[in-house]
C-alpha cells in the first residue's frame, strides 16, 4: 500500500534529506586516492549522529556498516572495509539516515583521480537519468514514465540498466511501495500507479558498460555486474508535488 505524506512528514522528510545531502557533499571531498572505505564509513556514521539522525542502514537484515560503498563492477550493496581507494576507480556511496522517525536515502558515485573517458562517460550518462526521471516524476503522470524515462535515455547512449534492483517507496521505513524499476517490464505495465501528491519516492538508477546481468559476492551483499565491468549509481528521495517533484535529498 502507497502512503502519501502530509506536509508535515515531508517536512521531517527534508531534514533527514539535509543530512543525507550535507554526508554525500562530505564524502565527494574526502574520497580519494589511497583512503579506506572504513575511513569514509567512521567519517559519515559519526557525521550523522553529530546531527541528530540515526545511520538506518547499520543492522538493516544484519547489513554491518552505516553507508555502503560500492566500487567499480559493484553496483550496490558494497560492505566498507580496509580496502583503499586508487586511481581511476569509480566509487558509489548510498547512506541512509532516520531524522525523527522519518528516512532519506541518497547515492552519487564519485570519479578517484583521473578515471577513463567511459567512466566519465557512464557517470554523467547515470546523473542524468537520474534527472530525467525526477521531471517525470510528477502528479498524473504513471509509475511507468518514471522507469520509461531512464531506460529509454540510459539504453540510447549504449549503456544498459541493472534489472534486479529497484528504487523504492521511503517515508517511516526505508522501503516501502511502491518498487520503482529503472525499466519498463509488463509486469509494471500491468501494475502501474498513478503519481499523486505526496507521494515520496527514492529514485536510483543503477547502470553498466556491459550486460546486465548480477550476482552477489560471498560476503552476502556485495552485488557486482556478472562480467565485472563498470557500473554506476545515483538516487535522490522526493516527493510528489502538484508542480512536479521536490527533491528532499540536495
Amino acid at each position: 500500500m502507497i502512503v502519501r505524506k502530509s506536509e508535515r512528514e515531508i517536512e521531517i522528510m527534508r531534514k533527514a534529506g539535509r543530512i543525507v545531502a550535507d554526508a554525500l557533499a562530505m564524502v565527494s571531498e574526502v574520497a580519494r586516492e589511497g583512503v579506506s572505505t572504513e575511513d569514509l564509513n567512521t567519517k559519515l556514521e559519526e557525521y550523522v549522529l553529530q546531527k541528530g539522525g540515526i545511520p538506518v542502514f547499520k543492522g538493516y537484515r544484519g547489513y554491518p556498516k552505516s553507508i555502503c560503498a560500492s566500487i567499480n563492477e559493484e553496483i550496490v550493496h558494497g560492505i566498507p572495509d580496509q580496502r583503499k581507494l586508487s586511481n581511476g576507480d569509480i566509487l558509489s556511496v548510498d547512506i541512509g539516515v532516520e531524522f525523527n522517525k522519518y528516512v532519506a536515502d541518497a547515492a552519487i558515485t564519485i570519479p578517484i583521480g583521473e578515471i577513463s573517458e567511459e567512466a566519465k562517460s557512464l557517470l554523467r550518462v547515470c546523473e542524468e537519468s537520474l534527472n530525467k526521471a525526477i521531471e517525470n516524476a510528477c502528479t498524473n503522470n504513471k509509475l511507468s514514465d518514471v522507469s520509461r524515462s531512464i531506460q529509454e535515455y540510459v539504453e540510447g547512449k549504449g549503456f544498459a540498466v541493472i534489472r534486479d534492483y529497484t528504487g523504492h517507496g521511503i517515508g517511516r521505513q526505508m522501503h516501502e511501495d511502491p518498487q520503482i524499476p529503472n525499466f519498463v517490464s509488463k509486469e509494471l505495465l500491468k501494475a502501474d500507479e498513478i503519481l499523486l501528491q505526496g507521494m515520496a519516492l527514492a529514485i536510483e538508477p543503477m547502470i553498466c558498460v556491459g550486460k546486465y546481468d548480477t550476482e552477489v559476492l560471498g560476503n552476502k551483499w556485495t552485488v557486482v555486474t556478472k562480467d565485472r565491468k563498470l557500473s554506476a549509481h545515483f538516487e535522490h528521495t522526493v516527493v510528489v508535488a502538484e508542480n512536479g517533484a521536490e527533491i528532499l535529498t540536495i
